[in-house]
């Protein structure tokens, strides 16, 4: 193992991916029983995420399922990747991650993203629009807020002030800027488009400024990366999630996750059939010392001390055993 990858922290984020015949509440526990063994696999952390009106995905309520996995593990860290904070009061969020800190002590991180839902209905139920989506910076400081004493309303924020939770930005388009002006950890995706993710990057550490949560940059690059014992089976890993997401880009709804096999009897439009491939690239996904390979690589071109791993697939058996193929990988 190279001394890069050693120095390097991994992590997961799950999303709690649904898959065709199975229900949303398997899918919950699935998440549940997946942290405990990434815990025995030594990944440093597992976050959770939150959608809305997903058919595709069951995790809607990110502080509170981290809540039973934290219940359910004893050293990994656990957070979310993240909560949308223009779909909710800085206040509220703020209690929530106060008091999973103060059942939690030292474990619990708060990824803050800025999207609102995906859709106009979705939207409309949230009550929030597009533009919410530009409030975030100033979401992002009232939040902080709640944690150091500062609102000017007088108000306290219980069990949140005086605890610290560490904030992590998900960085998506306006985000690396935000989390440098913050001076916040940053997550930035994805591996797909390693250029727009290195200048990114770039971008975040050449204009960060130190706070009170981070004296100096931290960036965790996330994408999908799978490993298996030949090149192919590793690329089976990757054909749910890549029809998932061929599907609703031209159905307008994101499914559950179909069994590889059923995608690869399917015959599709034109259409499908591009989204579909171009789906299937620019992932990490290899044997082990394809894996490593790439990981070296990435990590030489990114400077990134942490990888949040996002893969989702349908068999959870093979989605585990690729979790712990590149555990082999990353502590040698």
């Amino acid at each position: 193992m190279s001394s890069l990858i050693a120095a390097t922290r991994f992590s997961v984020l799950d999303r709690s991916r649904t898959r065709e015949g199975h229900t949303h509440p398997e899918a919950l526990r699935d998440t549940v029983r997946l942290a405990g063994e990434l815990e025995g696999l030594g990944y440093h952390r597992l976050w959770v995420s939150e959608h809305h009106g997903v058919p595709g995905v069951a995790g809607s309520a990110p502080t509170v399922l981290a809540a039973a996995v934290a219940a359910a593990t004893r050293t990994i860290r656990v957070g979310t990747g993240g909560v949308m904070l223009p779909n909710h009061r800085p206040l509220v969020v703020a209690e929530q991650f106060g008091v999973l800190e103060s059942l939690f002590p030292g474990r619990i991180d708060m990824g803050l993203g800025r999207s609102v839902g995906f859709t106009d209905g979705v939207r409309k139920a949230l009550g929030r629009d597009k533009e919410d989506a530009e409030d975030f910076e100033a979401q992002l400081r009232e939040l902080l807020g709640w944690f150091r004493g500062t609102s000017p309303t007088g108000v306290r924020a219980r069990p949140a002030e005086g605890l610290a939770v560490p904030p992590f930005v998900l960085a998506m388009g306006e985000g690396a800027g935000i989390a440098a002006r913050a001076g916040l950890p940053m997550v930035i995706g994805d591996l797909r488009n390693r250029e727009k993710m290195r200048r990114g990057i770039d971008h975040y550490r050449e204009h960060f400024r130190p706070s009170p949560w981070a004296s100096e940059p931290y960036v965790v690059v996330s994408g999908t990366v799978a490993v298996a014992g030949t090149p192919e089976e590793a690329r089976r890993l990757l054909v749910p999630e890549a029809w998932a997401m061929a599907y609703s880009r031209t159905h307008g709804t994101f499914p559950p996750l179909p069994p590889a096999e059923r995608v690869e009897a399917l015959t599709m439009s034109g259409k499908e059939r591009g989204f579909y491939e171009s789906g299937l690239t620019g992932h990490i996904a290899g044997t082990e010392e394809q894996v490593a390979h790439e990981l070296e690589t990435v990590l030489k071109e990114t400077g990134a001390q942490e990888v949040l791993v996002t893969t989702s697939t349908y068999d959870r058996e093979a989605l585990l055993d690729s979790y712990r193929r590149l555990a082999a990988i990353t502590s040698g």
